[in-house]
């Protein structure tokens, strides 16, 4: 009798085993092209310099003047395209060194403009 219960124990536990084999999570993984790796870092670094510039206390006292939420438009940022971070560095870096922000928070101010417009934002719904 001990036999018998000893058996159907350890088929019970086999069976379950089996079973258990074929519902373990199946790990894919893709290759990623250097060119990818390459973009994801430039775009790190664009984002990292614009926030940058964007933290600074004149930038952001500016940003407030014009009705927008210094924290808004860093949460915006990592929503733009490449090419938007692009244009946007390029014109933060044509900036002179020490003169007005404001050619900055213009060119933020267009940025999210557009993509209000276009409806990929809601930043502007109390105007």
């Amino acid at each position: 009798m001990k036999t018998t219960a000893c058996r159907n124990f350890v088929a019970s536990i086999t069976s379950i085993a089996i079973l258990s084999l074929g519902l373990s999570p199946v790990a894919t993984a893709g290759v990623i092209d250097t060119q990818q790796l390459i973009d994801a870092e430039q775009r790190r670094e664009t984002i990292s310099r614009i926030e940058a510039t964007l933290l600074r206390d004149d930038v952001a006292q500016q940003l407030v003047e014009h009705g927008v939420d210094p924290e808004d438009v860093l949460a915006r940022v990592g929503s733009l395209t490449n090419a938007e971070l692009m244009a946007l560095d390029g014109q933060i870096s044509e900036q002179v060194a020490g003169g007005s922000a404001l050619g900055v928070i213009g060119a933020v101010f267009l940025v999210l403009l557009i993509l209000e417009v276009v409806g990929v934002t809601d930043v502007f719904k109390s105007i």
